[in-house]
């Protein structure tokens, strides 16, 4: 029977996203995305670049730190690392004041609804071009769910008092619980309508 300080110590070891949020209860439900959603616990997302010199490589990366990636892409942040790491911690802690829960989980879900299945390429014969539905790899549907809730926090905090942090907490929980209000979500059926006129 274990003591009541090895408890503790078996608590206080427990890998934990900025110290405060456990990755235990948080499982992906979407078995297409399983392989490419990585929850591996880190304390800080910061993987100093490992996983860029081989091919598919990112799919171990933590699915948070993709997130804090994909918000320094325009120019102007571009680089910011720890500027978007702090974006990212603070609409974490709104997501929890507001919901309750895990804002780890708010976000798998979030990616899981956001992410198309479908979409179209251009086909040209002899000058002609349509365009041709096309099923997306879960790779992909990761990239374009993360771009797309960050593109909508960032459109929605132009010209706005509200900050990008509130932003991307207001787009995250939209996104979780399937809400057409959603930036993401809606550029999913929008693009998915698109793919299903042209099949």
């Amino acid at each position: 029977m274990r003591t009541l300080s090895q408890i503790q110590q078996k608590k206080e070891s427990e890998i934990k996203l900025f110290g405060k949020w456990s990755y235990k209860e948080v499982k992906v439900n979407d078995l297409g995305l399983q392989r490419y959603i990585s929850l591996k616990p880190i304390v800080v997302p910061h993987s100093m670049g490992r996983h860029e010199h081989q091919r598919f490589r990112k799919a171990n990366v933590n699915i948070v730190e993709r997130l804090v990636n994909v918000l320094m892409r325009p120019g102007s942040n571009a680089g910011k690392k720890a500027k978007a790491m702090n974006i990212v911690r603070q609409a974490f802690e709104i997501i929890h004041l507001r919901t309750d829960k895990n804002p780890i989980e708010i976000l798998v879900r979030a990616v899981e609804n956001s992410a198309p299945c479908e979409d179209t390429t251009r086909i040209s014969f002899g000058g002609i071009v349509y365009h041709l539905s096309i099923d997306v790899a879960p790779q992909r549907r990761v990239d374009l769910a993360l771009r797309n809730i960050t593109e909508g926090a960032r459109q929605a905090s132009v010209n706005n008092p509200r900050s990008i942090e509130e932003c991307l907490a207001e787009e995250l929980i939209l996104a979780a619980n399937h809400d057409m209000k959603s930036y993401a979500v809606s550029k999913r059926h929008e693009l998915e309508r698109i793919a299903q006129s042209s099949r």
